[in-house]
């Protein structure tokens, strides 16, 4: 009972502090809005309802400022995961994005940083759910599909035990999958590959060698011809572009920010 009572009273003392300090959660309707807009897609949608709730002074969540701001995005990071889980991501794929992020946020130390990672996130999760393939095809295939995504990264894509996860022979599977896909298996899982190395070339400090190994290519030439065959572009060229582009739309938000 003294423990309930502690927490009512700190709740209690929490409120009034709060409003003291005129720090506000975010409104449930913005809240709303950010994750349909990012359920739906829309990055623009997605940033002018963030903005809206930046604008906003925000609620006390630890002593020290930066580990309140920290906590806040954590708070962000779960909303936009289960965002993402509404639009079709796999959950386990939803989770293990959100504890990178949450990892990355761990690392930042200062409000600029963190409120910048802020907008970074809402793009890593739209773009991560507009990766996500729509699985339309039939029971075994959508089967395949799923376990292709799975274990995308590990050394268990033989053939041999996607089919056997499905429950028919291989050679079978082989046949149906591309019927409906219009691909190989090994093609889509291929595609698969690079389409999930674009975040670690972007997010993290990885060596490109660090990337084809984890996604079991066996050097690094090999990953970099599938990369431009894929996209057109080698991966340094592909980071590259993205960076420049980071570039140019930082340079329009600061004169946005001048008018």
């Amino acid at each position: 009972m003294q423990i309930k009572n502690d927490n009512i009273r700190r709740f209690f003392e929490s409120r009034n502090e709060n409003l003291f300090n005129f720090y506000y959660h975010p409104s449930y309707t913005l809240e709303r809005q950010l994750m349909d807009c990012i359920t739906r897609c829309d990055q623009q949608g997605a940033k002018e309802v963030l903005d809206q709730i930046n604008s906003l002074e925000r609620a006390k969540l630890a002593a020290e400022p930066i580990r309140s701001l920290k906590n806040s995005l954590i708070c962000s990071c779960t909303l936009f995961t289960r965002a993402i889980i509404h639009g079709g991501v796999l959950p386990e794929d939803a989770f293990n994005l959100s504890d990178v992020m949450i990892r990355q946020i761990e690392k930042l130390d200062t409000v600029p940083d963190l409120i910048e990672f802020e907008y970074e996130m809402v793009t890593c999760f739209i773009d991560t759910l507009r990766a996500t393939e729509k699985l339309e095809y039939n029971p075994l295939v959508n089967k395949a599909i799923t376990y292709i995504h799975r274990k995308i990264i590990s050394n268990d894509l033989l053939l041999e035990n996607i089919a056997e996860f499905v429950g028919v022979h291989p050679s079978y599977l082989s046949k149906i999958f591309k019927e409906a896909v219009g691909m190989t298996i090994s093609e889509f899982i291929n595609r698969k590959k690079i389409e999930d190395s674009k975040y670690f070339l972007l997010h993290t400090n990885l060596q490109l060698s660090e990337v084809a190994q984890m996604l079991g290519y066996c050097n690094q030439s090999y990953y970099t011809s599938l990369f431009k065959k894929y996209s057109g572009m080698t991966p340094g060229q592909y980071k590259s572009r993205y960076l420049l582009k980071e570039i140019d739309t930082g340079a329009e938000n600061a004169t946005s920010l001048k008018k």
